[in-house]
């Protein structure tokens, strides 16, 4: 039950969303720069990446839809995201992913957490400053939306089929042309 009152047919960010619509537009454009903007790392990638940080923070609505994003873009399946998400080191992700994935892991924990040898490492493996970044940020910002989510106990479907049915059509619309209620 959500600690204040939101629209029950609302899952998980949607319901603070559509109470505050004046502050969702921020958060919107600022995800749609992050997670779809012209960038060196796929849409994928950085789903990824947001998927990982919502895992770690335990946050299931974020963590599972944003692994359905991030499975209609990578074309895989959900296995391969758990999996991702309990180890990416062991998985066929590129090398420069890998760092990025730690660096995010770091920043998850508290910013502070990053270690030069970890900056260091990802450009080692190919990663651009603004790769970097763009990591970080992604890292902070889902922390926050992770957090909203729950700090505010809104509900989510618990079957996850629905997040990878609903993954193609979110990366259609993207985060600032969708509306709520749908």
């Amino acid at each position: 039950m959500p600690h204040i009152k939101l629209d029950a047919q609302l899952p998980g960010i949607r319901g603070p969303m559509a109470f505050r619509p004046e502050t969702a537009r921020p958060l919107n454009e600022l995800a749609e720069v992050l997670l779809r903007s012209d960038n060196s790392l796929s849409r994928g990638d950085r789903e990824l990446i947001a998927t990982y940080v919502s895992s770690l923070n335990d946050c299931f609505f974020c963590q599972n839809a944003h692994g359905g994003i991030a499975q209609h873009y990578l074309q895989c399946d959900m296995a391969f995201i758990d999996n991702v998400k309990r180890d990416y080191e062991a998985m066929p992700l590129s090398g420069k992913l890998k760092a990025l994935l730690a660096i995010a892991a770091s920043v998850q924990k508290g910013g502070k957490n990053v270690t030069p040898q970890q900056v260091e490492k990802a450009r080692s493996m190919g990663a651009t400053d603004r790769e970097i970044h763009d990591t970080v940020l992604i890292a902070a910002a889902f922390c926050m939306f992770n957090r909203y989510v729950d700090g505010l106990d809104t509900w989510a479907p618990q079957d996850r089929e629905i997040y990878v049915k609903r993954g193609p059509q979110r990366a259609a619309d993207g985060y600032v042309n969708f509306d709520l209620y749908k």
